[in-house]
């Protein structure tokens, strides 16, 4: 849920910049919120063993830059939006998740 709250906050940032990068910024940090779903989804897919639960997250580690990559090549060759609004918002996005395992207790 913090990633998409980054996504709204990158999103409001470049605002000023223009609807353009706007759109871009938040697509970026919503496209990692998104694997991260994708990961969570496939990891948590199910009981198993130890074997089993590392193979899933590794398919799991795989559909989220699947994921992340094909929407960077959408949004920056496709739509052609702005790539700094773009990768800003993918930081953005990450450096939520890091802050995140830092403060856990």
């Amino acid at each position: 849920m913090l990633q998409l709250v980054a996504a709204a906050i990158v999103g409001l940032a470049f605002l000023t910049q223009g609807i353009r990068d706007a759109i871009a910024g938040a697509a970026g940090a919503a496209l990692v919120a998104l694997g991260t779903a994708l990961l969570a989804a496939r990891t948590f897919a199910g009981l198993g063993g130890g074997g089993m639960t590392m193979g899933r997250m590794v398919s799991g580690m795989v559909l989220k830059w699947i994921a992340i990559a094909g929407g960077l090549i959408v949004i920056l060759g496709q739509y052609k939006l702005p790539p700094l609004a773009a990768i800003t918002g993918l930081v953005a996005a990450y450096a939520i998740n890091l802050l995140a395992f830092r403060f856990k207790g």
